[in-house]
């Protein structure tokens, strides 16, 4: 996976559990693309502290999916939706049935995750 598209999920998950400062600098280097450099400038910190505060943010994160594995779950559900919705595309009045015992396995999968 993309790691900015990892690191905005972890944010998107778990990044009400970081400290408002850790959530405002986390937030200016992935979200609005800012430079170590700019964030710095702004923020009136060093380069090399707001490289620790992120690194320091990410591992934080990273840490909360090991232990719940929430982003994984939540790509592990996008994915069998995805595979519904091509299910329900292939549908017809010949195959209707199968394609029924199909939704209903995806979704007994789904609903196991959970």
């Amino acid at each position: 996976m993309n790691e900015i598209l990892e690191q905005t999920l972890l944010y998107d998950f778990y990044g009400e559990l970081l400290t408002e400062h850790q959530k405002e600098i986390y937030e200016q280097f992935v979200l609005d693309d800012l430079s170590l450099g700019e964030i710095a400038e702004a923020e009136g910190i060093s380069r090399q502290g707001v490289h620790d505060l992120i690194k320091r943010c990410n591992k934080t994160l990273e840490g909360y999916e090991e232990k719940l594995h929430l982003v994984e779950k939540f790509l592990s559900i996008r994915e069998k939706i995805g595979q519904i919705d091509r299910l329900l595309e292939s549908c017809d009045a010949v195959n209707t049935q199968q394609v029924l015992n199909g939704i209903r396995e995806i979704s007994a999968e789904i609903i196991e995750e959970l």
